[in-house]
C-alpha cells in the first residue's frame, strides 16, 4: 500500500459527526434489527458477542427500533451492555426508533406520533434499555394524522428533560424534513441508502446537507441481497421479511444478482469481498453518511469493518458505477402496503 493510500485510509477510519449538532461517531454503525426480528432465528449468545466485538473495534453507535422483537432487541442491548466491559459501555450511543403499532401475531397497523405516546414510548425504551437516556430518538414512520411539528416537539421536551440527547428523523422527505428542522436542531436523517437504492440523491441528500442533518444509511447491503453471499437458490426461513421484499422474488432477484455478480468481480480485482466494497462506496459518498451494518455475527462484522480499509480510487468509482449503475434494481425496496408508509418516497 503506498503512503498516499495509507494517507486516505487514515481519512476513512476518522469518527464522523452526525449533522451540525450531533454526536461524534465512528464511521460504521451496527443496525442491532437482526438479532431479534425479520431475518429468522438469531442467536441470542452471538448476537451479544457481536455487539461486544463491535464496542471492542470502536463501534460507537448501536441502532434499534422498540418494536424490533416487541422490545425484544432494546433489553438484548441492554444485556450486551451490562456485560461490556465498563470502558466499552460508556463509549455507546444509542439510537431508538419508535411508533410503531403492533398486533399479538405480530403484525403492523400503523404508527403513532402523538406527543402522549411519544412520551410513552421513550418511558418504555429507557427501562428496556436500562439507561437514563437516548442518545439519537426518532420517529420510525410518519403519522400521517399527526403534524410533524408535534411529534418533533415532544422530543425536543424530551431533550430539555435530559432524557433524549439528539433528535433523528426516519424516511421522511424534503418537505418534512425542513418542517421538523425548524422545530429543533436534527442530528441525522436515518434512510435506505445503498448501490440500488440511491433515491436519496435527487433531493433528499442536498437537502440534509443544506440543512446541516447528517445521514446514518441503512441497507447498505440490501438486507444481504448485494453482500456477495446471497445466492439464488436459498431458502428463507419462515418469518423473514425478504420472503416478502419485491427484490428477492422471482425474475427481480436473478436480475439483482447479476448486478451483484458484475460487482464481484470490481471487487475480485481489487482484492476485497462483495460487502466490502458496496460498504465502502456508501462511505465514499461524504463524511456526513455513516453506513449502519446489519451484521448479527463476528465474522460479518469484522468482513464489514474491513471496508473501512478500502480505498476506492476514481477509476474504482467508475467500474463500480459501470456494474450497478444508478436505478438498476429491479423491483421496489418495500412492498406496496410498506412502501405506502414512506413518506421520503412520496
Amino acid at each position: 500500500m503506498t503512503t498516499n493510500e495509507h494517507t486516505q485510509t487514515a481519512q476513512t477510519t476518522h469518527h464522523r459527526t452526525l449533522g451540525t449538532t450531533g454526536p461524534t461517531v465512528h464511521p460504521l454503525g451496527l443496525g442491532c434489527m437482526g438479532m431479534s426480528a425479520l431475518y429468522g432465528e438469531a442467536d441470542r449468545s452471538e448476537s451479544i458477542a457481536t455487539i461486544h466485538a463491535a464496542l471492542d473495534a470502536g463501534v460507537t453507535l448501536l441502532d434499534t427500533g422498540d418494536f424490533y422483537g416487541m422490545g425484544h432487541n432494546e433489553l438484548l442491548i441492554n444485556e450486551a451492555l451490562r456485560t461490556a466491559p465498563a470502558a466499552a459501555r460508556d463509549q455507546a450511543l444509542t439510537s431508538v426508533k419508535f411508533g410503531a403499532l403492533r398486533t399479538v401475531e405480530g403484525g403492523f397497523t400503523g404508527y403513532d406520533g402523538r406527543p402522549a405516546a411519544v412520551k410513552n414510548f421513550l418511558a418504555y425504551s429507557l427501562q428496556r434499555l436500562g439507561r437514563d437516556h437516548i442518545d439519537i430518538y426518532r420517529i420510525a414512520r410518519v403519522d400521517p394524522d399527526v403534524p410533524i411539528e408535534e411529534t418533533v416537539g415532544a422530543i425536543a421536551e424530551a431533550v430539555q428533560a435530559g432524557h433524549v440527547r439528539h433528535i433523528g428523523m426516519s424516511e421522511v422527505g424534503t418537505d418534512t424534513l425542513r418542517r421538523a428542522a425548524a422545530v429543533a436542531p436534527i442530528s441525522d436523517l436515518q434512510i435506505e441508502y445503498s448501490l440500488i437504492s440511491r433515491g436519496i440523491e435527487a433531493e433528499i441528500l442536498p437537502t440534509a446537507r443544506e440543512l446541516g442533518v447528517g445521514i446514518t444509511a441503512y441497507g447498505v447491503l440490501s438486507r444481504g441481497l448485494i453482500s456477495g453471499h446471497f445466492t439464488r437458490d436459498r431458502a428463507l426461513a419462515p418469518g423473514d421479511f425478504r420472503g416478502m421484499s419485491p427484490r428477492f422474488q422471482g425474475d427481480n432477484l436473478g436480475r439483482n444478482l447479476d448486478l451483484v455478480d458484475a460487482l464481484r468481480k470490481v471487487a475480485e480485482d481489487k482484492g476485497v469481498s462483495v460487502a466490502q466494497i458496496a460498504i465502502a462506496w456508501v462511505l465514499s459518498r461524504g463524511e456526513d453518511i455513516v453506513p449502519l451494518v446489519g451484521a448479527r455475527r463476528r465474522d460479518r462484522l469484522a468482513e464489514a469493518l474491513g471496508a473501512l480499509d478500502t480505498v476506492l480510487t476514481p477509476a474504482d468509482l467508475a467500474a463500480i458505477e459501470a456494474a450497478v449503475p444508478a436505478g438498476a434494481a429491479a423491483g421496489e425496496r418495500y412492498p406496496a402496503a410498506q412502501m405506502a408508509h414512506l413518506d421520503s418516497e412520496h
